[in-house]
């Protein structure tokens, strides 16, 4: 079971983290933003440009959060071995 965070402690704001919250952050900003994308062309091997920015994004999304996860398993690893505990 985890351990519940001690009073009065806030939350710790770590470049690794900050890099993390972008990684996650950056396709919803991209799809949030419609007018970048809501176009026809440049067409992409006959695919319109509002078509083929979403699909890229499907793939972008997915290697941004693989890249969120393993910075966060290294940073939850790295604050493990600073308190002395055991990693999973």
């Amino acid at each position: 079971m985890s351990q519940a965070p001690e009073a009065g402690r806030g939350a710790t704001v770590t470049p690794m983290r900050v890099v993390i919250a972008l990684c996650l952050i950056a396709p919803f900003v991209a799809m949030l933003w419609v007018g970048s994308y809501a176009k026809t062309d440049p067409a992409f091997i006959g695919i319109p440009f509002f078509y083929w920015y979403q699909m890229a994004w499907v793939l972008i999304s997915t290697v941004l959060t693989m890249i969120a996860y393993k910075l966060w398993q290294r940073d939850q690893r790295a604050r493990s071995a600073a308190k002395g505990g055991v990693s999973e």
